[in-house]
């Protein structure tokens, strides 16, 4: 039994092919694990959601996100924006589409007063459709 090197005939060229299947194998295992986490890293603004046994599903219907941080920073879109800047932004988009649905993430700590600035700003720029955004609350056998 011989250890050594196969034996080649003397028109055997050395392989120069790459081989992809490796390369294929880890390419498609990453696709998978980004497009697991991808949903999960939809927004980067960390919210405390007030809860609520009722909280419905998103709807469908292709709206902005407004979110207010618990120091009160508001974002549209994931965009920071001061409030000024915000009316105008609110307006292009009335402007663009009167119908436009707001989604409202504020987190818990956020007073009432700065809600409601936030939504007289919307209502100034024409925009009246308001989804307020909640967490889903856990059943607990003491609540339904």
């Amino acid at each position: 039994m011989a250890f050594g090197r196969l034996s080649r005939g003397p028109d055997a060229a050395p392989l120069s092919e790459i081989n992809v299947t490796p390369l294929v194998d880890v390419m498609l295992v990453l696709v998978v694990v980004f497009l697991l986490t991808a949903p999960l890293l939809a927004t980067s603004i960390r919210l405390d959601l007030p809860q609520a046994a009722t909280a419905p599903a998103p709807s469908g219907k292709q709206g902005v996100q407004l979110v207010v941080d618990a120091a009160g920073q508001a974002f549209l879109d994931d965009r920071p924006l001061g409030d000024k800047a915000l009316a105008e932004r609110l307006a292009q988009v009335a402007a663009d589409d009167p119908d436009t649905e707001i989604q409202l993430r504020a987190d818990t700590a956020v007073p009432y007063g700065r809600v409601v600035a936030l939504l007289d700003l919307a209502q100034q720029a024409g925009l009246v459709h308001v989804g307020f955004v909640a967490a889903q609350r856990a059943a607990t056998p003491d609540r339904p």
